[in-house]
């Protein structure tokens, strides 16, 4: 295996650092406080080349390895994991396109994202179907030339601001995983209909909110994947976006330690610096042996995809230890601030906050085990 960074990553992930520090963390804590959406902050990560990492140059995209992705993704996900996870949903969206869509798809959807400024939205999880994603209630018929969908999904991230959502149904429900196909849907069409934003705990600057369609007329040309392939797009989609997310929770867990470092060599108790008692240290060193070994899981996980190879087993490995890493870490650089830790003065309590949700989207902790146990025992 080779980690070995791109000139081009190396110096995108220059540019995501440099980002991070001058247009990302001086507005964290306010997008934060507020729950809005940092439209801002986008239009001018778009501007740089901060977004859209997975379309590839032939689409005006960046084209980046998912590798080079990773490194930049770190970066961004140390200043706000909320406005990190609103980025990264247009990968999300177009993933099933990139991968399974037809040449026109990709010329006609992809480069609208790399022409302007737009968002996408990926729209699987229900009421009534979260881990269980064959349990999904959203309809399709055919009709002609088109299909109909009707349903509702909820959690969808920027659903009050995609121009397309990518959007899984049924067609039969007694046919299991075979019956869901994938389309990408215009949000403009008629008996599309956004619902309540959540008021989340967390990563408060990523928009969510549920998504209703009421016989939303589909053109068969937004099929993606063809009829009875949507579970396979979904999970292959899934393979792909875990290690993003598994790296947006090093990058929390990073901050995090960050933090703590800094703090336990400012503040003093008996004398002196809290760094200098074992019990700090040991925090500390615990933090940066785990953040480690989780950047490392999602490296090998990433240069697998990379290699075209099926890694399902290795991207739930990176997703499940990264996320539990990520709420050990953030728990702890709140214990090792103490009473300040809990203030919403300093930064740590919003990490730890934002730290939870890697424990759930995209696949639960539970759910992440449960993939990797039934890897090892049919290999």
């Amino acid at each position: 295996m080779d980690f070995s960074l791109s000139e081009e990553g190396k110096a995108l992930r220059d540019t995501a650092k440099q980002f991070t520090e001058k247009e990302i963390i001086p507005v964290a804590a306010e997008y934060d406080r507020n729950g809005t959406f940092p439209h801002d902050v986008y239009k001018k990560a778009h501007k740089v080349g901060l977004m859209n990492f997975a379309i590839p140059d032939k689409y005006g995209g960046i084209g980046l390895t998912v590798l080079n992705a990773t490194v930049v993704i770190e970066e961004l996900a140390r200043g706000c994991a909320g406005i990190t996870t609103s980025l990264l949903a247009n990968d999300m969206a177009n993933y099933p396109i990139i991968l399974f869509g037809t040449d026109e798809q990709k010329e006609r959807i992809l480069t609208e994202y790399t022409k302007e400024l737009i968002y996408g939205s990926f729209s699987l999880t229900e009421p009534e179907a979260g881990s269980d994603v064959v349990g999904i209630k959203t309809a399709v018929k055919k009709d002609g030339d088109y299909y109909i969908i009707s349903g509702e999904k909820c959690f969808t991230t920027n659903a009050n601001y995609s121009k397309y959502i990518t959007v899984f149904a049924t067609m039969d429900r007694s046919m299991g995983h075979k019956g869901i196909c994938c389309f990408v849907v215009p949000k403009n069409s008629e008996g599309v209909t956004v619902g309540k934003k959540e008021d989340k705990m967390g990563q408060r600057a990523s928009d969510t909110a549920s998504v209703k369609f009421t016989d939303v007329k589909v053109s068969k040309n937004n099929l993606i994947g063809g009829e009875g392939n949507g579970f396979k797009v979904a999970m292959a989609t899934l393979d792909h976006s875990r290690p993003n997310v598994a790296i947006a929770a090093v990058g929390i867990a990073r901050a995090a330690m960050e933090h703590s470092i800094a703090y336990s060599l400012e503040r003093k108790q008996f004398g002196q610096p809290i760094a200098q008692f074992q019990a700090i240290q040991f925090m500390l060193a615990n933090m940066a042996i785990e953040i480690e070994s989780a950047r490392l899981l999602t490296l090998k996980a990433a240069w697998l995809l990379d290699q075209k190879v099926r890694c399902t087993k290795e991207s739930s490995f990176a997703k499940c230890f990264a996320a539990d890493v990520a709420m050990r870490a953030t728990t702890d650089a709140v214990q090792i601030f103490g009473g300040y830790g809990y203030s919403k003065e300093y930064p740590v309590e919003k990490l730890m906050r934002d730290a939870k949700l890697m424990q759930i989207y995209e696949g639960t902790a539970q759910v992440q085990r449960l993939v990797i146990a039934r890897e090892i025992l049919n290999s």
